[in-house]
């Protein structure tokens, strides 16, 4: 299963989160994606935090855009797996984040937003 180069795909990935392009963001994901966060799990009633399809993650995260208009990554680190990338950044609100994406031909066909802290102290969470 190909995996981009890590750290031009973090490059981009990170340039259209803070540019909060949205559709440049999607474009890394299959169609059939899932995705998990806590995050979601507290502002998608009923998902138990997993978002399954690139539609379902685009709701998501317009709905998260909108309630976070001040959302921006420092990227800290990038990882590299077989068939998968981990992406470490600090939020706008300083909470250490970690991005964990597997791959299948070149896209995101599975992801998980990580956090930092016991329970996933959400106070510092962006996604």
């Amino acid at each position: 299963m190909a995996t981009p180069e890590p750290a031009e795909f973090s490059r981009r990935w990170l340039e259209a989160w803070n540019a909060h392009n949205l559709e440049e963001v999607l474009e890394h994901f299959t169609e059939d994606v899932v995705f998990t966060s806590p995050v979601a799990a507290q502002l998608l009633a009923g998902s138990d935090g997993m978002i399954r399809g690139k539609t379902a993650l685009r709701n998501y995260w317009t709905k998260a855009l909108r309630l976070i208009p001040d959302l921006q990554f420092e990227l800290l680190g990038v990882y590299e797996g077989l068939s998968s990338i981990v992406i470490n950044y600090r939020n706008q609100k300083g909470g250490l984040v970690n991005e964990v994406l597997l791959f299948d031909h070149g896209l995101v066909r599975e992801g998980h937003g990580t956090y930092l802290g016991p329970g996933a102290n959400l106070a510092g969470a962006s996604r």
